[in-house]
Order: structure tokens, then C-alpha cells, then sequence
């Protein structure tokens, strides 16, 4: 297995888990919050999104999948359009509402198509590229793409917890 094979192997299971999490949710549910303080599955699932979106986009260098087939727009969000949830407080996380799991799968999905078409190109010589000079030491293509798997499967990984409290309660 290559090493772009292990990449679209994460990101399908990050799709995989995306999708369970939401199955069968109506818009009620997908806002749940299990405290004032705590993030929404709809809002979990957002941001994992946007980041993978925000991230890979800027290192394949093509236009977001958020602007470019305007989910932006589908999802009506009050948030500037780069934004991507980083950051956010709690009634920022009680903004991200949205009518059903399609349209979070739906974008999700989009980001997936794009972000695998990237990476299963890759070598390995090109994850050993640097892509962000900020960090020390300096960030190379693999560091990031890891750091987006680890982040969207954490994020995933909740909103799965969400659905389990969710299901227990029914």
C-alpha cells in the first residue's frame, strides 16, 4: 500500500463515520447540544468539513469546494465565507443549523470527492514538501494532511458520541 493509499483509506473512513453519524437525524437532532457550552453535530460535522475543505484546497492549490460549488450559499450560515469554525463560541456553534443530514453529507461528500482526486496522485516526495513556514520546525504536505485526518476523525468521533446519547434517549 502506498503512501496516497493510506490517505484515501483515512479519508474514506472519515466519510464513513461522517455519514453514520448523521444518518437518520432531523434537523432537531443534528443541532442537540448535550450542554450550552458544548459543540452540535450539525456544527461538528461543518467544521470538520470546512477544515478538510480550507486545508486541502490551499495546499492543492484549487478553489474551496465551499465557494466553488457555493455551499456557502446552500447553507446560509452568518459567518464570512472563509470562515471555518475555528474559534467560535457557543452561540456561534448554535448558528450552524441546518434542515437535514443531506446537506451536511452533501458538502462533506464534495470535499471528499475533491480532497481524494488530490491525494491519491501524491508520492512520496511531494509529502515531504514544505507547505507552511510559520511552524517550527516548518510543516511539510504529510505533516498537514495528517493533521487533517487527525482533526476530522476527533471531530467525527463526536458527533458519533452525540448520536449514541442521541439513540439512548429514544
Amino acid at each position: 500500500m502506498t503512501s496516497a493509499e493510506v490517505l484515501v483509506d483515512a479519508f474514506t473512513r472519515i466519510r464513513e463515520v461522517v455519514h453514520g453519524a448523521v444518518a437518520d437525524l432531523d434537523a432537531d437532532q443534528l443541532a442537540f447540544r448535550l450542554d450550552a457550552e458544548a459543540n452540535s453535530i450539525a456544527w461538528l460535522v461543518w467544521h470538520l468539513t470546512r477544515v478538510q475543505d480550507d486545508h486541502v484546497s490551499d495546499v492543492a492549490g484549487t478553489e474551496q469546494v465551499w465557494t466553488a460549488q457555493d455551499w456557502l450559499g446552500r447553507f446560509g450560515l452568518p459567518f464570512p465565507q472563509d470562515d471555518i469554525g475555528y474559534g467560535h463560541d457557543p452561540d456561534e456553534v448554535a448558528d450552524v443549523r441546518v434542515d437535514s443530514a443531506e446537506l451536511l453529507t452533501g458538502y462533506h461528500d464534495a470535499v471528499y470527492e475533491q480532497t481524494v482526486e488530490y491525494v491519491r496522485n501524491l508520492t512520496d516526495a511531494d509529502l515531504a514538501e514544505v507547505v507552511d513556514t510559520a511552524w517550527r520546525p516548518p510543516v511539510t504536505l504529510g505533516v498537514r494532511l495528517v493533521s487533517v485526518v487527525a482533526d476530522d476523525l476527533q471531530h467525527a468521533g463526536q458527533a458519533a458520541f452525540i448520536q449514541g446519547v442521541l439513540q439512548r434517549r429514544s
